[in-house]
């Protein structure tokens, strides 16, 4: 049974690590993703994977070399994400070589990944077309596997970081393109850069986008814009030098909104939604 301890919510769970914004993207917003990073000498210096999804959602896997790959968008109990994920760390880290940790318990006493890991050691998030990181060097590739990942890899929607904007990533939705960029700005001055540049009709990132609106997740504010068909990342990637500056511009401004921006903030607000 969990204590009370363990399901305090925890609004920013990965605060204190370093890239904050792409393991909030790991667990909200990227389908296929990883991140290298290992555990401090005091928890043997172990190589581990952070991944989005592992197979059959597990929280985690010790691999045959001993190294661990860790499911970010798993199911954890209790309201501090980061104590979960490391729970299923800890767990892993605990058992045998080849061996899945299929569920996980939090107690107070589970510990956080800023417990387990070296923050030095963490490194940038890869984005992947395919769920290939899922297989373990060691282990035979047989065709049920094959088979499985096959169809794991025909779910993926494509994804693509944006160069130019720091955890900001572009998706094909199918009937639509996205822009989402994951920013760790206080909401409120988030929201107010957008309506003050919406005011100024500059909130688009370029011709024939569309800010629609925001998600809040793990203490994150993430704009979303809609994009023309075939826009593409590298679209995203051709403005997003000036975009940017002017966005920061906006969002470094301690001026008053006026009133046809304050009339617009009320629009924005609206459309803000809450990611759990």
């Amino acid at each position: 049974m969990s204590s009370a301890a363990s399901n305090d919510l925890v609004r920013r769970p990965f605060e204190g690590l370093p890239n904050e914004r792409d393991l909030v993207a790991m667990r909200q917003l990227v389908p296929a993703a990883t991140a290298p990073a290992r555990t401090t000498a005091e928890h043997g210096d172990v190589p581990v994977v952070l991944a989005t999804i592992l197979p059959m959602a597990w929280p985690a896997v010790r691999r045959s070399d001993g190294s661990v790959i860790v499911g970010v968008q798993a199911s954890y109990p209790g309201g501090d994400l980061s104590r979960g994920i490391g729970q299923a760390l800890a767990s892993a880290l605990a058992s045998e070589p080849g061996t899945p940790v299929t569920a996980v318990e939090v107690t107070a006493e589970s510990p956080r990944l800023q417990d387990l890991l070296d923050p030095a050691s963490i490194g940038e998030l890869a984005v992947h077309d395919t769920f290939d990181f899922w297989l373990d060097p060691g282990a035979e590739r047989t065709a049920e596997i094959e088979h499985s990942l096959q169809h794991a890899n025909e779910s993926i929607m494509a994804t693509a970081a944006v160069d130019g904007l720091p955890s900001a990533f572009w998706v094909d939705a199918g009937a639509k393109e996205h822009l989402r960029w994951v920013l760790d700005a206080d909401e409120d001055r988030v929201i107010d850069a957008v309506t003050r540049l919406h005011a100024r009709r500059e909130s688009a990132i370029g011709e024939g986008t569309k800010y629609v609106g925001s998600f809040r997740a793990e203490g994150m504010t993430i704009p979303v814009w809609d994009l023309p068909e075939g826009y593409g990342a590298a679209g995203v990637a051709s403005e997003a030098e000036a975009f940017r500056s002017r966005f920061e511009e906006a969002l470094a401004s301690t001026d008053p909104l006026t009133p046809a921006e304050r009339r617009a903030r009320g629009g924005i607000v609206a459309r803000q939604v809450t990611l759990r």
